[in-house]
């Protein structure tokens, strides 16, 4: 686990105190990156935590890190493209916790290259994955929270409203992801549910770090088209998904939020 993902996430003196405090939050695609900040920044905000993924025991060292702290936080290992996977993902948190008040939907992969040079097989798995795993978490968590109400975050992109050379594929999912978002905010807002969108710009994940190793030159470029001329941080971005998860933003719903230092504006 790098240590510069611990280091971004914010400490609060006391544990069980802050903007999700008392609340209990299910966090999918948590096992790196923006991910795994984010469950440090929501245990330390309060909240209890479960984190899925599909790597068990890099869940399990996160959970351990965590417990450690003196945080509330489960894991449960599985696949968001599978729909019985999901299921239990809600299944154990309803059944760890005893219910389930926000989610934050973050599992995702990226396809480079020209759409008319993608396989048939990647592009059916970056829609498995970004497309089918949010919807299939979508449909688990209204499910579980259709009585009672909560709030739900799903993360697209800048990406998810415009275009960029050699990553079709990829934005294609990220309109879909804001798409089906807005839809299910009209559908579940008379339940209580808020759904919305945090839309990362360039963030230094660890796919943004191997992307600089790789190409510095292109990675600078985009860098000098953001306002604050610097990429985001996960806990930024983290930072964004605990409000909008919170009791703050309880009129908020059906938004897409950019986290991108203003390169969308």
């Amino acid at each position: 686990m790098s240590d510069n993902l611990s280091d971004n996430a914010q400490a609060h003196p006391t544990p069980g105190a802050g903007l999700l405090a008392g609340k209990v939050v299910l966090v999918v695609g948590g096992s790196t990156g923006i991910g795994a900040d984010s469950v440090r920044v929501f245990a330390e905000e309060g909240a209890s935590v479960m984190v899925a993924a599909r790597s068990r025991d890099t869940l399990a060292a996160l959970t351990e890190e965590l417990t450690a702290a003196g945080h509330d936080v489960a894991y449960s290992a599985g696949d968001v493209s599978v729909g019985a996977d999901v299921a239990r993902f809600v299944d154990d948190t309803l059944a760890r916790f005893g219910r389930l008040d926000g989610a934050f939907n973050n599992a995702g992969i990226n396809q480079y290259g020209p759409l008319d040079e993608v396989s048939e097989e990647d592009f059916d798995r970056i829609m498995a994955v970004n497309v089918k795993g949010t919807w299939l978490c979508l449909r688990e968590e209204i499910r579980a929270m259709r009585e009672k109400g909560g709030s739900i975050v799903n993360t697209s992109s800048v990406g998810g409203f415009r275009g960029n050379t050699g990553l079709g594929a990829y934005q294609a999912t990220k309109h879909a992801v804001i798409g089906f978002t807005r839809t299910a905010a009209h559908d579940n807002g008379p339940f209580g549910i808020r759904v919305n969108v945090v839309a990362p710009g360039p963030t230094e994940t660890p796919m943004f770090v191997q992307w600089r190793h790789d190409d510095p030159a292109a990675v600078e470029r985009r860098i000098a088209s953001v306002p604050l001329r610097k990429a985001g941080t996960t806990t930024e971005v983290a930072n964004a998904a605990a409000w909008l998860l919170s009791d703050r933003a309880s009129q908020v719903n059906g938004v897409v939020l950019p986290v991108d230092g203003g390169y969308s504006a």
